[in-house]
């Protein structure tokens, strides 16, 4: 019995548990393994002793995470320069936005999830800024708690939020913040793919913003794009005729998957700024693309990974 309750409790939690983990990690995969983590602790554990189960259970998840993170800079997977951005763009949470997916769970995870130009910037942030910032700023945790997770004090954990805030805030594009409304996203990015099936390159710089940025992983490294006229350039390959554009929502914002021949070639997500394009996604990885269309019930036109 007493293992029930701790697995029902565990899965009132696992959704915060999992935002926590994707937060602070960028993969899905990950996340998954830190709050699989988390619950073999807590199954091992005397419950006697903990006062909130919740807590301690974004206490574990934090810090199985920071560890991960910790692990992946020593690897030196990641780079904290600015340019580039590493070796890979974090795990896109995708899905079909066409009306045949219903599932309120699945979409209500995406509605409040981060969004991946946000999860970009966070990993240009060393591991302790990324969790001072995630755990206090997204959710609120006291800086006395997350101190004793990073084995500092106080004022040094709350100058490391302060650090990554304005490090957030410097790479945030400039004037109002994203476009919340999905069908705000939607006609904008429609019209982009609209244009560049027309080949019209003046529609298409209209629909960008002038120092739009595009970051796209083909499985070797990040190759960047920056300013409209360039990202316009490079926007007319996806007027092949055997390539269809399918609307998809790419952690909770409009977005879309590209089919090659009935098979998933790449995924694409886009942030919006006052009804134009300021910065975009494109995933065609092959290890990547594959894990994605296993997940949206597709084939991989790039195999399996």
């Amino acid at each position: 019995m007493q293992q029930e309750w701790l697995a029902e409790r565990f899965e009132e939690e696992r959704r915060h548990l999992f935002g926590v983990a994707y937060r602070m990690l960028g993969s899905t995969s990950e996340a998954e393994d830190a709050v699989q983590d988390a619950w073999l602790r807590l199954s091992r554990s005397d419950t006697d002793e903990i006062d909130n189960i919740g807590g301690w259970l974004t206490t574990v998840v934090a810090r199985v995470s920071l560890n991960m993170l910790r692990s992946r800079k020593t690897r030196g997977e990641l780079s904290l320069d600015a340019e580039p951005l590493g070796s890979r763009l974090p795990d896109p949470t995708v899905v079909l936005d066409d009306g045949t997916t219903q599932d309120p769970a699945e979409r209500a995870m995406l509605a409040d999830s981060v969004s991946i130009a946000l999860l970009v910037v966070l990993d240009q942030l060393s591991p302790d800024e990324r969790l001072a910032f995630v755990l206090h700023d997204l959710f609120a945790v006291p800086f006395d708690e997350i101190a004793t997770m990073l084995d500092r004090s106080s004022d040094s954990t709350r100058q490391l939020a302060s650090r990554a805030r304005r490090r957030v805030r410097g790479r945030s594009a400039e004037g109002s913040g994203p476009d919340r409304e999905v069908t705000t996203q939607r006609e904008v990015v429609d019209a982009f793919f609209a244009a560049a099936q027309d080949g019209d390159l003046d529609r298409l710089i209209g629909a960008l913003h002038p120092d739009v940025v595009l970051h796209a992983d083909l499985g070797s490294g990040i190759t960047t794009y920056r300013g409209a006229a360039k990202v316009a350039g490079n926007a007319v390959m996806y007027a092949h005729a055997d390539r269809v554009t399918h609307s998809a929502l790419v952690n909770g914002s409009a977005g879309v998957a590209i089919t090659f021949h009935g098979k998933l070639y790449s995924v694409m997500a886009f942030t919006v700024v006052d009804g134009r394009i300021t910065e975009i996604e494109a995933y065609a990885a092959p290890a990547q693309v594959a894990k994605l269309a296993a997940s949206l019930g597709l084939e991989s036109a790039h195999g399996q990974a």
